[in-house]
């Protein structure tokens, strides 16, 4: 799973064309005929005025955007955080219509392919912008697995601490929390005033979460963190004054608005909770669903077709598991699944076996690449724990992004909490899946793109990358891996749970089924152990729609690799496939159709 914002915006396209020809990444590229010296002259305006709308979009994301700034390691907003206020919302509102309506005036007639596509994602990631903020998302801000009170202590982890301005502007930050958390709370109370409360249940877990954040060890504090890895090479006074100051700011102004916003949560927010789980309790239910699918799928399929490819999935990969369970000896799931509860091989037996496991899988890995990939990223990627307060609601496993330089890698956030309950059986699968050739491999390719624009580098199409990392789980299979029958079994049950997410969310949205429904389906469909079913089950809830780009670009992807292998017989290449898939940054599924397709038949010619 790679948790991540929407990223719009810009370019820098003067040589665009030049530049990604001579890196190979648009292929037999399809160019218009010569245009008149008059027409040309005109193009080069039109080109022009693209490359500097984008430029100037990049740029208001950037500085609207100060934290995704720092992550990606522009450090010109680090000491800003982003103004949660409703005005400042409005504001962006009103400038994304006025750059739709400037980039749709563009005419990109007679522009080279790619610069034509800039354009047309552009536009389209605008529209649904434009089209979602009729449901006032921006006033449910918060849940157990999502909003300020986490992405706050996260964002520490991904911030470069290297010089004294570097503390000085993380200093600057931790100041402006306070009004931070004041402006969610002013968000949250409209959406009281609106209807737009997320279900009662899990409005209880928000609170406990600070109240653990505020009970860890001092030392243990993630806001603390950069107070142990001061640079020797600062003076001692600057020492000093820092670790002073971050210490002050963080119990006189940090850990009171913590306080506070557990306070709000308890005592005035968490009974007004709506009953249902379902968005379709909710004001324009049905519409605010069917947007969250298109969103994630890029698709025009609906929830009853969503929900049939589901029960479907979940047919097959069961003959699967059975025919896998019978090879260990046991002639039913049911039977299988019990065994699990007393097999100690298939568990880990203390936290650091979950991350030495993970790390050794995607060394694993590594060696291969250059069997299944041309172009292979600079950058790496570690393996890191979640940090303990977050870790009840928190996925087995995630990617957080590193900097297109290089100078952070890429990390798998592991989830080591309550270690004697959970089994060793999908750790090499969701190696695959969040490190390479799964989320690291696409992220850092994307980001190292030449001739790419920004925004596109930094594309956030959930179909696009969730499909290509659970594809990247199969490609462990072709590889050699799964060896041991019951990591083979883990890689199976995890394709389970993405079929299963089909089922369980449409269901609970579209078709209003309550929590124990989607519980039940679990165990009646997957021997997944139970802390997985219980928060897998409320990310449903909370981030409806999500999951189910998984299975849907997945599909999509092995619909395109057989389609190739069809037209190009023995001609196919895998390595070029895909190169194809990671070439041109995350893509909606029908832009990326029309890319391999195209590919293909030039490659037929």
């Amino acid at each position: 799973m790679h948790p991540k914002s929407l990223f719009l915006a810009a370019l820098a396209l003067s040589g665009i064309a030049s530049q990604a020809q001579e890196a190979g990444l648009f292929t037999r590229e399809r160019r218009p005929p010569a245009a008149p010296a008059a027409a040309t002259t005109d193009l080069e305006g039109r080109r022009k005025a693209l490359d500097t709308l984008l430029r100037e979009h990049w740029e208001h994301h950037l500085r609207t955007h100060p934290e995704f700034a720092s992550i990606i390691g522009d450090k010109r907003y680090n000491d800003r955080l982003t103004d949660f206020s409703q005005a400042a919302i409005d504001r962006d509102l009103a400038q994304a219509a006025d750059f739709l309506k400037r980039f749709e005036a563009i005419d990109t007639t007679g522009f080279p392919e790619q610069e034509r596509l800039n354009q047309e994602l552009m536009v389209r990631q605008l529209r649904l912008e434009l089209e979602g903020a009729r449901f006032k998302d921006w006033e449910m801000p918060v849940f157990q697995n999502t909003g300020i009170h986490l992405d706050a202590p996260q964002l520490v982890s991904q911030l470069s601490f290297e010089t004294v301005k570097d503390y000085e502007d993380y200093l600057a930050r931790l100041h402006q929390l306070p009004r931070a958390f004041d402006q969610t709370v002013a968000l949250m109370r409209n959406g009281m005033r609106d209807g737009l409360m997320p279900p009662a249940f899990l409005l209880p877990k928000i609170a406990q979460q600070c109240e653990n954040l505020m009970a860890v060890k001092r030392e243990d504090s993630p806001f603390l963190q950069p107070l142990a890895k001061l640079p020797a090479s600062f003076s001692g006074a600057d020492k000093a004054r820092l670790r002073e100051s971050i210490l002050r700011a963080v119990s006189e102004e940090v850990l009171p608005a913590y306080q506070a916003f557990a306070d709000f949560i308890r005592k005035e927010y968490a009974d007004k909770g709506r009953a249902h789980e379902g968005l379709w309790s909710l004001p324009l239910g049905q519409e605010r669903y069917a947007h969250q699918v298109k969103v994630s799928t890029t698709t025009g399929l609906s929830p009853d077709q969503i929900h049939e490819i589901g029960l479907r999935e979940v047919r097959r990969i069961e003959g699967q598991l059975l025919d896998t369970a019978r090879k260990l000896g046991f002639q039913d799931l049911k039977s299988f699944h019990a065994s699990l509860q007393n097999n100690p091989t298939v568990r880990p037996k203390s936290r650091q076996e979950i991350v030495d496991l993970y790390a050794r899988y995607t060394t694993q890995m590594n060696a291969k690449l250059p069997q299944y990939f041309g172009p292979l990223p600079k950058a790496g990627v570690v393996v890191m724990p979640v940090p303990m307060f977050r870790e009840k609601e928190a996925p087995a496993a995630a990617y957080d992004q590193g900097t297109p330089d290089g100078s952070r890698p890429g990390h798998i956030m592991v989830n080591t909490g309550d270690f004697a309950n959970r089994r060793t059986m999908s750790i090499e699968t969701s190696a695959l899946h969040e490190g390479v050739p799964g989320h690291h491999l696409q992220f850092a390719i994307a980001q190292e793109l030449p001739g790419l624009p920004p925004f596109r580098q930094q594309g956030d199409y959930t179909a696009y990358i969730e499909g290509w990392a659970l594809y990247a789980e199969q490609l462990g299979e072709e590889a050699g891996f799964y060896k041991d029958p019951y990591s083979y079994y883990g890689h199976l049950q995890d394709e389970m749970l993405r079929a299963i997410r089909l089922v369980v969310d449409t269901g609970l949205h579209h078709k209003r089924w309550t929590r124990q429904q989607a519980v039940d389906f679990f165990h009646a469909h997957s021997g997944i152990e139970e802390v997985v079913v219980q928060s897998e089950t409320d990310r449903y809830i909370s981030w409806a729609g999500q999951a189910l780009g998984y299975k849907v670009g997945q599909l999509k992807i092995l619909e395109l690799r057989d389609y190739a292998k069809r037209q190009l017989g023995e001609a196919f290449d895998i390595r070029q496939f895909h190169d194809q898939l990671l070439g041109a940054g995350a893509l909606p599924l029908d832009v990326l159709d029309r890319r391999v397709k195209d590919w293909a038949a030039g490659m037929k010619r």
